[in-house]
């Protein structure tokens, strides 16, 4: 009798062995489901996180639930003005897109005619504040003056234009008069932040449509991940300052109107709350 045979496990064992290595197997594979969950919800959040979230904090701006017929999305630029922001621009006009561009105070000066612009063209400006920076960590007196700064830049560049800046009413009311609202660096924000963002006159900004595209720098993904997650009443965040977002938005844009949306302003967005 050959050795290779004698050392054969029996049948029973062998079996038994197999399911071993397959129940192993699985449960690698869902401890790397479970690990990969989390990045996966932060990527392409469900429903009912943005339901939850929305309801958790109710003064803090994710989404709105319209009915199926109202296809309109929120389209809001980060880090506005750059050299990119005029291309920018070209791309909405072409495509009939109107969008809220938040603005970063350090990168206005020498660029105070392109927020002029901006404004012309028909879109709104927001306060994302002065540096490219997480906001959550700043203090109150901190965070307060860049808010303040920005809000100075942005009320000069609508009173060039010979229009009123925008001023929300004590009550923070979605309805009347143009809107202050401020988008966070990095999107984190504290009860106390909100607390402060609320006294000066502000609502903070976020969004349910996120492709990434600050970090992510292929404009082909990006819109294929902003597309994926159409829906009425969805916020859109992508980003100026970087030389992939024109090429996303000519990929975007047109499929958008293709499929009945029209990309519009926040205030646009929310007045769709007040009929």
């Amino acid at each position: 009798m050959r050795l290779p045979y004698l050392l054969r496990l029996p049948p029973k064992l062998r079996r038994r062995a197999r399911r071993s290595r397959m129940a192993t197997l699985l449960l690698i594979l869902a401890l790397a489901l479970l690990l990969l969950l989390p990045f996966y919800a932060i990527y392409k959040p469900p429903g009912l996180l943005m339901r939850y979230l929305a309801h958790r904090w109710t003064d803090v701006l994710f989404r709105l639930w319209l009915p199926p017929h109202n296809k309109l999305v929120a389209l809001t630029i980060d880090d506005a003005p750059s050299a990119h922001t005029r291309a920018i621009l070209s791309a909405l006009s072409t495509h009939g897109a109107r969008a809220t561009f938040f603005v970063i105070g350090g990168q206005v000066a020498g660029r105070e005619d392109v927020l002029r612009e901006i404004i012309r063209a028909g879109h709104e400006l927001g306060n994302h504040g002065m540096h490219d920076e997480g906001a959550r960590g700043l203090s109150d007196a901190e965070l307060g003056d860049q808010i303040r700064r920005v809000e100075e830049l942005i009320a000069d560049a609508y009173r060039a234009e010979g229009r009123t800046p925008p001023i929300n009413p004590p009550s923070m009311a979605t309805g009347g008069g143009k809107r202050r609202y401020y988008r966070p660096g990095s999107g984190f924000f504290s009860d106390r932040m909100r607390a402060l963002v609320r006294r000066l006159g502000y609502r903070i900004v976020l969004g349910s449509i996120y492709p990434h595209d600050a970090q992510v720098g292929y404009a082909w993904v990006n819109a294929r991940h902003i597309l994926s997650m159409l829906s009425p009443g969805g916020i859109i965040i992508c980003h100026d300052r970087r030389s992939w977002t024109v090429p996303m938005l000519q990929r975007v844009l047109p499929e958008l109107r293709e499929r009945g949306y029209r990309a519009v302003t926040v205030s646009e967005l929310l007045d769709q709350t007040t009929g």
